[in-house]
């Protein structure tokens, strides 16, 4: 459904991103992580149309976002990280006019916002001033103007950046309830998002993609998936050596905590990719004459993977498509289309 090629945008010589290549399939969520100042919204921005890239090519539904771009903004529904919602018009009116802007015929209007409506929780607040509402309620009017001409691409920069857990957790769910009729690519920096709503996982890190996988996988390959921690009495070398030579294991690492009893100390044993060495990490500790005390699994995490391929760097400059941006402003129509 979308496929993004050897994207490239440069703004004078300061490279926003680079290279970046990545696809989506048909009714998936994927979720665009990274660091402020990434390359995030930059390209979200030239996925809808907003942006013009240097060099490399992004297709929606097979058009070229560069050669055919109204084509492709009539097949996708866009949320900037500030909703383009003008607050002196109610949230109905205010979906009559996006939907005509979008093109959606006269006839099939008053569907198209009676189910944006419903699927956004909004029909209480159809005739609500869209300014009094609470900002949980203006994302859901957000999310309801980019799936009013029921678009076969969602794109969402940051959908719940600045809300309340409770608010959080509802368009969480409204994300998830689009998943299969839509393709969703989900923006944001906020770990839990990525984990608890996508289906795979695209982090770009300075620019670059760095990786691309379902959260399942990327803690996997990335954190050496599963391991143990022991805490264990007796010859620190004698436990390291014994152990970093099972079948099965990766890496034997000695951790730093406090108020452990003289010659005890805590390890964290990490195994391979699809092994669970267990059995034969107790095995050996006993057999080597040494006292194990605890031993517990543990598991990697999102968190984990993202510090690890994000943290290596000195961190990114600010993404040049973000200075200078008004704010508390109404959109103009284009942006409101």
């Amino acid at each position: 459904m979308i496929t993004v090629e050897h994207l490239s945008k440069v703004y004078g010589s300061t490279p926003a991103i680079t290279d970046v290549t990545f696809s989506v399939e048909p009714g998936e969520i994927l979720g665009f992580l990274g660091p402020n100042g990434a390359g995030k919204t930059t390209t979200m921005r030239i996925l809808t149309g907003y942006l013009p890239a240097t060099s490399g090519t992004a297709t929606v539904a097979g058009f070229d976002v560069h050669e055919d771009s109204m084509a492709v903004r009539q097949r996708i529904g866009y949320l900037p990280e500030t909703p383009p919602l003008y607050p002196d018009m109610t949230v109905e009116g205010f979906l009559h006019f996006v939907a005509r802007l979008k093109g959606v015929a006269a006839g099939d209007r008053p569907q198209r916002v009676q189910s944006s409506l419903e699927r956004c929780n909004l029909v209480e607040r159809r005739d609500t001033l869209i300014r009094k509402l609470s900002k949980g309620f203006r994302q859901r009017v957000g999310i309801a103007q980019a799936i009013v001409h029921d678009p076969p691409v969602i794109v969402l920069d940051e959908p719940t950046v600045g809300l309340d857990p409770r608010q959080i957790i509802d368009v969480r769910n409204l994300i998830k309830s689009l998943a299969g009729d839509h393709t969703i690519i989900l923006s944001t920096h906020i770990l839990p998002e990525v984990s608890m709503t996508c289906s795979r996982v695209a982090i770009i890190n300075r620019g670059r993609v760095v990786a691309t996988n379902t959260p399942d996988r990327l803690m996997e390959d990335l954190s050496g998936g599963a391991g143990y921690e022991l805490e264990v009495e007796g010859e620190l070398l004698v436990a390291q050596e014994r152990l970093q030579y099972l079948a099965g294991v990766k890496s034997v690492t000695a951790l730093t905590v406090e108020g452990l009893p003289p010659h005890r100390y805590k390890l964290r044993v990490i195994s391979n990719p699809g092994t669970d060495p267990g059995r034969d990490i107790a095995a050996t500790v006993i057999g080597a004459g040494l006292g194990l005390y605890e031993m517990r699994r543990v598991q990697a995490d999102l968190e984990q993977v993202f510090l690890e391929l994000t943290m290596a760097d000195a961190p990114a400059d600010p993404d040049p498509s973000l200075s200078n941006e008004p704010q508390n402003q109404s959109p103009s129509q284009e942006e409101a289309a």
